[in-house]
């Protein structure tokens, strides 16, 4: 009865010690395999998988962070004007009545070229109104058969070849404004920006707009510039070098933090990141992006809604 007894307390405790050790044994395992399934999961909703392919598909510009200069603009409201140095009134010598009209507006014109047959009203005999240079016949203030005299230009004619883009500048920004500085004109045209210098800066200024005129002269040869047509300006007023910035268009916030998407092999990071200074093209990343990492320069928001796409798939 006793050994008996002593036989059954030793069965018990053994049992009760090999479970015990199992559990000991079992449940680290079963911590530790959700802990890195949960790290799997937050490394997965914080990247997605994208193939060349399909980031040419999505048309997603990559680019290197790299060094740029940062500049302080000053955007400016500006139309295009013939250049008045490269620009002829055309007036009759005697009052007549026009018996002939070879040019009209827009029409191209070499210098001494005619324009227009007028029959003089005291000599009854015909002379020519020709061409003082080479040009665009920009305005014709004639018709046949009318009669024309020395008090009103009959044709205007200007060399389009160069144009002055003239600025308004408003008063508080007159002494932020000088002779030489740069500026990039926008002809909205879908082309790149063109690059001009200020040449001129109105003493006086006007009443009405409260503003002062500064001009750039600028090369028209291909005729992207037409006169008469309003255009803006990026006035350059500083430049500070910064040592890594990406463009603009790369930020992207996720979960209200800022991230850039930074591309290894096939996989997009969403990295967080601190910003600095930045202009309308740059922006400089003072944490979180280094110098020769690639990242989504244009259209990132097509990687962010990938990414959102995966998690929601996850969940």
């Amino acid at each position: 009865m006793i050994r008996g007894l002593i036989r059954y307390l030793v069965f018990a405790l053994v049992a009760g010690a090999l479970i015990y050790a199992g559990y000991r044994v079992s449940t680290p395992a079963t911590t530790k395999t959700a802990t890195t399934e949960k790290i799997e999961e937050e490394e997965h909703s914080n990247s997605v998988v994208m193939t060349d392919a399909k980031v040419a598909t999505a048309g997603i510009e990559l680019a290197k962070a790299s060094p740029a200069v940062l500049h302080d603009n000053l955007l400016l409201n500006g139309i295009v004007q013939p250049n008045h140095e490269s620009l002829v009134q055309v007036t009759p010598r005697f009052p007549g009545i026009v018996r002939d009209v070879r040019k009209r507006i827009g029409d191209q014109v070499q210098k001494g070229e005619v324009l227009a047959i007028v029959e003089s009203n005291q000599s009854l005999t015909p002379y020519e109104l020709k061409a003082a240079l080479a040009g665009t016949v920009i305005d014709r203030q004639t018709t046949l058969g009318e009669y024309v005299s020395e008090q009103k230009p009959a044709f205007v004619i200007a060399d389009l070849s160069s144009v002055w883009v003239d600025f308004s500048v408003y008063r508080r920004d007159l002494g932020r404004v000088n002779v030489g500085d740069q500026v990039l004109i926008d002809p909205a045209d879908g082309k790149p920006t063109i690059e001009a210098k200020i040449s001129y800066l109105s003493p006086v200024g006007s009443s009405d707009t409260q503003s002062a005129v500064a001009r750039a002269v600028v090369p028209n040869t291909d005729q992207r510039l037409r006169p008469g047509l309003f255009i803006t300006g990026r006035l350059t007023l500083s430049a500070r070098q910064v040592p890594v910035a990406v463009k603009v268009s790369a930020l992207q916030t996720v979960e209200n933090r800022t991230v850039v998407f930074v591309r290894s092999g096939d996989k997009f990071e969403a990295r967080d990141v601190e910003i600095g200074e930045r202009d309308p093209e740059f922006v400089e990343i003072t944490f979180g992006v280094l110098e020769g990492d690639v990242y989504a320069a244009k259209n990132s928001f097509i990687v962010k809604a990938e990414m959102a796409k995966g998690g929601a798939d996850n969940d």
